[in-house]
């Protein structure tokens, strides 16, 4: 049996929202929308949802600007509509925080398995599937499945659903190369499309994150196959 999920649609195209809505509850979704870049701001902020669905496209303010402003404040999943062939909107979305993109047109049956994707791997679905909590520890990274927590040094590393789910499979092989076809159906749930930089965008995020946090150079890339999580050399000693 399907668990139902709350999904907020932020577009202008009223047309498609209804058909989408109407589509997506045959799925057992329950979809709100909202039409406007500003008001779906302030609408996130007043309102819970398991996933929202974002257009980049938007009046009021751009759907960037609005991933960008609820990633200040919420790790919700959320899934980006971007116009077909602009790989630049995508690369951002994901920069910013998205755990997905899908270009429109999309094919409802599509997107309603990436939700469920990224669903099956949030806070909110692991939590009930998990009945205790597991620790991966490798050097001075921590994670912590059953909160889905990460840290390096004990400073919090803030990570994206799809970011959390990256770092984890990489630690479970830390020492071992993961190729970018296992990531993304592990870690996103569907596989590795032709021209598809989502698991290196989000490789990069975690990164960047992770240096912050003052580990450098923890996860290599290894040309032709794939990322590598290691100790760096100042880490060992330490």
């Amino acid at each position: 049996m399907m668990m139902t999920s709350s999904i907020l649609i932020i577009d202008d195209d009223t047309e498609l929202c209804s058909l989408l809505a109407e589509f997506l509850a045959l799925d057992d979704f329950v979809v709100s929308s909202v039409h406007d870049g500003t008001v779906a701001v302030k609408h996130c902020s007043e309102n819970a949802y398991d996933a929202i669905v974002l257009d980049v496209m938007l009046p009021g303010m751009q759907g960037l600007d609005v991933l960008r402003k609820i990633r200040e404040v919420s790790q919700i999943p959320i899934l980006m509509l971007t116009a077909r062939g602009e790989d630049t909107d995508r690369i951002l979305g994901l920069e910013l925080g998205a755990d997905d993109y899908l270009p429109k047109p999309c094919n409802p049956r599509e997107l309603s398995a990436r939700l469920r994707a990224i669903l099956r791997r949030s806070n909110m679905e692991t939590k009930a599937e998990t009945s205790g909590d597991t620790e991966i520890c490798v050097g001075a990274t921590r994670l912590n499945s059953g909160n889905r927590s990460a840290s390096y040094a004990s400073t919090d590393l803030q990570l994206t659903s799809a970011e959390f789910n990256i770092l984890q499979i990489l630690l479970q092989h830390a020492g071992n190369i993961v190729g970018k076809e296992a990531l993304s159906k592990q870690a996103l749930g569907r596989a590795l499309s032709a021209y598809d930089r989502s698991i290196d965008v989000h490789i990069s995020k975690v990164r960047k994150k992770l240096a912050a946090a003052g580990g450098d150079n923890l996860i290599l890339s290894v040309r032709g196959a794939g990322y590598q999580f290691t100790h760096n050399s100042a880490e060992t000693a330490r």
